[in-house]
C-alpha cells in the first residue's frame, strides 16, 4: 500500500514545524504550507493524500482553499482544523466536501486517526473508479459469446 501523503495548513509556524516532526517519526510523509495560496501552489507540483487545514488563516481563510482543493484536486481528502470560536466555519467546510474536522489543539494521535480516516475514504474512492473503469473495459461474458 502506498504512503500516507499529508499537507498541514496554518500561519502558526511554531504548530507546522513541530507537528510535521512528530509525523515525520511516525513515517508519514508531511509537507506544510503557510498559507491557502502556498498550499494550492505545492499542491501542483507534488501530491498529497490528505490535507489538515486551518480554518483561520489572513488572505484565503480555510473555507476558500478547501474550495480551490476541491474544484482542482478532488480527490484530496480536506480535514478542517478549527478553534472554538470557529466551529461554524467548520460546519460549513463540511458542508463544501471537507471529510472531517478537529478542533484545536489537536493531539497528534487524533490528527494521525483522522488523516488515515480520510486516506482509507480516499483509497476506498480509488478502487471504486478502478473497478467501474474495468467494467466499462470488459465485456460481459454473454456479450462475449455472442460475439464469438
Amino acid at each position: 500500500m502506498e504512503k500516507l501523503k499529508m499537507m498541514l495548513v496554518d500561519d502558526e509556524e511554531r504548530f507546522l514545524s513541530t507537528t510535521q516532526k512528530l509525523l515525520e517519526r511516525k513515517d508519514f510523509d508531511v509537507q506544510t504550507a503557510s498559507s491557502g495560496a502556498e498550499a494550492l501552489e505545492k499542491l501542483r507540483t507534488k501530491p498529497v493524500h490528505v490535507v489538515i487545514l486551518d480554518v483561520k488563516m489572513p488572505g484565503m481563510d480555510g473555507v476558500s482553499t478547501l474550495r480551490e482543493i476541491k474544484r482542482n484536486f478532488p480527490m484530496v481528502e480536506v480535514i478542517m482544523l478549527t478553534g472554538h470560536a470557529t466551529v461554524e466555519s467548520a460546519i460549513e467546510g463540511l458542508k463544501s466536501g471537507a471529510v472531517d474536522y478537529l478542533m484545536k489543539p489537536a493531539n497528534l494521535e487524533d490528527i494521525v486517526a483522522k488523516a488515515m480516516d480520510a486516506f482509507n475514504r480516499r483509497v476506498d474512492i480509488e478502487e471504486k473508479i478502478r473497478v467501474a473503469r474495468m467494467r466499462g473495459l470488459m465485456k460481459s461474458p454473454r456479450e462475449m459469446l455472442k460475439n464469438a
